[in-house]
């Protein structure tokens, strides 16, 4: 880990922010890590040399699943405490039906303890002894998330601020649309805006530049947020689990166009939202989160409209956190979210 600090002197002295450089080569403000520093030989325009100290206790997140069998906890726990790492949350879930295991563990990496990619080489072999699906990631390295969008902005605008106040912890490396009006919004963020209109004629080869910039972008996960597009099945596959969808109702009862007039004809009690990983099958992925209200015969569609969409944002950005901090592990047609 390298450190890098940035200074303004004033007649109160010098502040810093302190930023950290991961693995990776991603440089993002740390909040964990403590730095003083001490002026040596002011020049006299100004600048000065100041020699930073920093503490910093590193911290990962293991994610893993496999065939239940007595003693994965037990040899988790035990290799951590030999590689000097302590845990500090841990969550666990064995699923008497699927007959597997899943676990979430956050640890810290103590003073002389290996680095990460230590960590990983020496824990394959317990990965290798029960069969895990399992990998350890560190909490600074912050996914990169594609977002997907069509004319509707709610649900970008959302999940924009929540990356701006650091809500969510992602980094957004581009903004893909088939209709150009939301580029303003994305320019304001000072974020690439990529405008790919789609006809019947043009959809097979606007989808595969759609594939290009997910490659381009090294985006971990893409996020369809209103992009009223139905992705083929072959990106779908391709996207297993990597792709995330809100679909705007509780239960996926009304499909179309004006699915709250649909709603609203029908007499509904409740509205509500879903995420959803993408699957081949339409809005039938599996579930993330889930949120609803309660409506009446007073409120019309226009009301409905805005309570569904304050809804899809909440529901989304809620997914889109889970997802991001490692919270969620594929079960099938079901998740397990820690």
């Amino acid at each position: 880990m390298t450190g890098v600090v940035s200074t303004n002197i004033t007649d109160r002295g010098v502040v810093g922010v302190s930023q950290q450089t991961n693995l990776n080569g991603r440089t993002q403000n740390n909040p964990k890590i403590n730095c003083w520093g001490s002026l040596r030989s002011p020049h006299p325009t100004g600048c000065c040399f100041i020699v930073i100290t920093m503490q910093n206790t590193a911290e990962y997140i293991l994610v893993l699943h496999c065939p239940d069998r007595l003693g994965i906890v037990a040899a988790v726990a035990g290799f951590l405490a030999e590689q000097g790492c302590n845990i500090v949350e841990s969550a666990q879930f064995g699923d008497p039906d699927g007959g597997r295991f899943f676990l979430r563990t956050v640890f810290t990496r103590g003073k002389g303890s290996p680095a990460l990619p230590y960590l990983k080489a020496a824990y394959a072999a317990i990965g290798s002894r029960f069969s895990m699906e399992w990998d350890i990631h560190d909490v600074t390295d912050r996914p990169r998330v594609l977002i997907l969008v069509s004319r509707l902005g709610h649900c970008l605008n959302d999940l924009l601020y929540r990356y701006r106040t650091g809500a969510i912890p992602m980094e957004i490396p581009a903004i893909v649309s088939n209709h150009p009006d939301l580029a303003p919004l994305a320019e304001y963020h000072g974020i690439p805006f990529h405008h790919l209109p789609v006809t019947e004629e043009t959809r097979a080869e606007q989808e595969a530049r759609v594939q290009e910039i997910i490659t381009d972008t090294a985006a971990d996960l893409v996020v369809l947020a209103r992009y009223m597009q139905i992705l083929s099945p072959q990106l779908c596959r391709k996207l297993t689990g990597r792709a995330i969808n809100i679909h705007h109702s509780f239960l996926p009862g009304f499909r179309g166009a004006k699915p709250y007039h649909q709603a609203h004809a029908r007499g509904v009690k409740i509205i509500g939202a879903t995420a959803h990983y993408v699957t081949e099958t339409l809005d039938e992925g599996p579930i993330i989160e889930q949120d609803t209200v309660r409506v009446t015969h007073a409120h019309a569609p226009e009301q409905l409209i805005a309570m569904g969409q304050d809804l899809e944002n909440l529901v989304l950005a809620r997914a889109v956190r889970l997802h991001c901090e490692h919270r969620t592990i594929l079960n099938g047609n079901k998740t397990i979210v820690f």
